[in-house]
């Protein structure tokens, strides 16, 4: 159960990601959460709607996962390692922020449902 709710958290988190990229990226919550200013949040737009969407993708694939149940964890195991490869290589090109809140989340599910 612990690795299930882990594992909702992390796809949770994705969502959030979501609408911060997609719905929310030229507001000024979404200017905060990604240190922009106006001129570069409007600018990179569609380019963070396209990251939104892809995030949206990996909370999908997770949540999916969950819905198999017993018969979902290689779906799960393989977006989790999707979303933990991720979060390294942004933590590397973009903000070592993305370490903290992608990576070290997928990490410590990914380590949950191995060892249930």
């Amino acid at each position: 159960m612990l690795a299930n709710i882990l594992v909702a958290l992390v796809a949770v988190i994705h969502i959030y990601i979501l609408v911060l990229e997609m719905f929310l990226w030229e507001t000024k919550t979404g200017r905060k959460a990604f240190k922009l200013s106006v001129d570069f949040a409007r600018e990179t737009r569609v380019l963070a709607a396209n990251q939104g969407l892809y995030n949206g993708f990996l909370a999908a694939g997770l949540f999916w996962g969950l819905w198999l149940g017993e018969n979902g964890v290689s779906v799960t195991l393989f977006f989790l390692i999707c979303v933990l490869i991720a979060g390294i290589f942004g933590a590397m090109t973009a903000s070592r922020k993305i370490l903290y809140v992608q990576a070290l989340p997928a990490l410590i599910a990914l380590l949950a449902v191995l060892l249930r």
